[in-house]
């Protein structure tokens, strides 16, 4: 008994039967071309053999036309139409082969354009660039006749192609593709555009998206390089400028905290600036903080570091990330700047390069804090240096002198007593002139708030005070506008107070004027009094009470900043000394 045979599943009986493979067109011509001859003399052979058998002539007549005028042309058509076949396989193959090469060609030009888009848009320099490189491409990638791209805040970009319309009318066919993150891309074509067309479309407004978010990262960028350039240029307060630089920094990236360690005279990190969700520290009260290690280790590096976890907690106690950025110039180690975040990673996708940008800023601007600072030093050193010369050289001795007077006073006093009266009488006088002068210097060291009250409000006071306190008539005349950066109305304020000190001590005039004339260019400054004079050549180059060392000063820092001084005096004509500063 034989076995039932298993059943077919439904696949199988679905499963048609494999067809054996088809013999290559090459096999089988050359198959042919080796049999054919063989069998061509084969049969033409086994025929005449069968026509001899017939034995009549006439049957052998009819026989042959009958084999060779219907079995030899039958054989020929089918041979010729067998090779034409083959020909026709041959051609379709050819087609296709140009076809897929055809589009092969086209999908590697549009490729290519898409390269060269993301080249462009990479190296456009703003947003409106952006729009006009991502229109033209569009057109030349596509095959569009207009391209119209427009994003969020009203900005857009157009382009035309290979057309003789300057617009797109009725007549064309539009494709529009959302871009993401906001705006449109709207194509027009000649024909109706295609699935892979409308796909290559899509591909293109992804990369104009990235070209657009690109170029609003720089752009923005750019506003806080600037924004944090022109908030910290002229600053001089350290706690200030430091508050400004750290809290651009930690708004940039969402940071919480945020810190400034600057290095001493004798390279020492020292806390100068903090704030976190506690408040803020600075000045005396964060000097007295403890360096984290993590400071140290940014001061060491070469470029900016992170850390989380716990080391983190040593810097911040609410941050479990922080980012140290150092600060460095020509001489050496700035600071460090430390930005904590209490999310873990935070810093991690942040643009640091940017971040390294503005602690360069940082940089510069606490160098130039501290710079003023140290010359602010050394004008306070000046001045009391001129202050003791002037003490030791005019009330010193004047005092001194009053004193040995009365000691000959004291013993005059029964010997002769009108003598000693009229001795008394002159110490007096002295005392009295000295007294004076006493007050002149407190006059000239009294603190004048030029950012309180303003350059020209600041004069008009200090002219009119200069008035009562010396008993000398002045007056104020003020043309123009007057636009001054804070240092230069710094320096032509002291200039109007060194050159009215020097009329109070020297000039013995009964009026001084002053005037203040801003022109299109240049600020000019002059005082001009009625007094004694003095001759310019007899004192050029030497302290004297004419000039004497303090306006040689102001003429260098005059001069520094882009001025002009000179001083106009004979000898019974008075003195004008005439200052110009550049506008801002």
């Amino acid at each position: 008994m034989t076995d039932a045979p298993a059943p077919r599943s439904q696949h199988q009986q679905d499963t048609p039967p494999a067809l054996p493979p088809r013999m290559p067109l090459s096999d089988r011509v050359r198959l042919v071309r080796n049999l054919l001859p063989p069998l061509i003399v084969l049969v033409v052979g086994a025929v005449e053999l069968m026509v001899s058998l017939l034995g009549d002539t006439r049957r052998e007549l009819w026989a042959h036309l009958l084999f060779y005028g219907l079995v030899g042309p039958a054989a020929t058509f089918f041979s010729v139409e067998w090779i034409a076949e083959g020909t026709r396989a041959r051609e379709r193959a050819e087609r296709e082969l140009r076809d897929l090469y055809g589009q092969l060609s086209a999908s590697h030009g549009r490729l290519q354009g898409v390269q060269e888009l993301m080249r462009d848009l990479g190296g456009a320099p703003d947003l409106g660039a952006v729009l006009e490189v991502a229109a033209r491409g569009a057109v030349r990638v596509t095959g569009a006749t207009h391209a119209t791209l427009t994003v969020p805040g009203g900005l857009s970009g157009s382009s035309r192609g290979e057309t003789l319309l300057s617009a797109p009318s009725a007549a064309l066919y539009p494709l529009k593709v959302s871009i993401p993150g906001g705006g449109a891309l709207l194509l027009h074509f000649e024909t109706p555009p295609g699935a892979d067309t409308a796909e290559l479309t899509q591909a293109l407004a992804a990369e104009v998206a990235t070209g657009v978010e690109a170029a609003r990262q720089r752009t923005l960028d750019l506003m806080t390089l600037y924004s944090v350039d022109q908030s910290i240029r002229a600053e001089r307060n350290m706690r200030r400028l430091l508050s400004r630089v750290t809290g651009t920094m930690a708004g940039r990236v969402g940071a919480q905290a945020r810190a400034a360690f600057l290095s001493d005279e004798d390279g020492v990190l020292r806390l100068e600036y903090a704030q976190d969700r506690r408040g803020e520290v600075s000045g005396e009260g964060a000097r007295g903080g403890v360096t984290p290690s993590f400071a140290a280790r940014v001061a060491q590096a070469s470029g900016p570091l992170i850390v989380t976890g716990d080391e983190a907690c040593q810097v911040f106690p609410d941050s479990r990330s922080v980012l140290g950025l150092p600060m460095r110039d020509e001489d050496g180690l700035v600071g460090v700047l430390m930005l904590g975040d209490p999310r873990e990673g935070a810093f991690e996708a942040a643009r640091v390069s940017l971040l390294a940008l503005m602690a360069g800023q940082a940089t510069l601007a606490v160098r130039n804090a501290r710079a003023y600072l140290y010359s602010e030093e050394l004008a306070i050193s000046d001045e009391r240096a001129r202050i003791a010369r002037e003490i030791h050289d005019g009330v010193a001795q004047s005092l001194a002198f009053a004193a040995l007077k009365l000691d000959v006073v004291a013993r005059q006093m029964h010997s002769d007593p009108a003598r000693a009266e009229a001795e008394v009488r002159s110490a007096t006088t002295l005392l009295r002139e000295q007294i004076r002068e006493v007050r002149r210097s407190i006059f000239a060291l009294r603190p004048i708030d030029l950012e309180r009250y303003g350059l020209l409000e600041t004069v008009r006071r200090y002219v009119q005070d200069f008035g009562e306190q010396n008993n000398i008539r002045s007056s104020l005349e003020v043309t123009g506008e007057v636009h001054l950066s804070p240092g230069d109305e710094a320096v032509v304020f002291r200039i109007l107070q060194e050159s009215l000190n020097n009329v109070a001590k020297h000039a013995r005039a009964g009026e001084v004027r002053v005037t203040l004339d801003g022109g299109d260019q240049q600020v000019l400054l002059r005082v001009k009094d009625d007094g004694a004079g003095f001759d310019l050549d007899s004192v050029t180059g030497r302290v004297s009470s004419a000039g004497g060392l303090g306006l040689t000063q102001m003429r260098e820092r005059l001069q520094a900043r882009g001025g002009q001084y000179r001083i106009l005096s004979a000898p019974g004509h008075g003195t004008t000394i005439e200052a110009q500063m550049p506008q801002a």
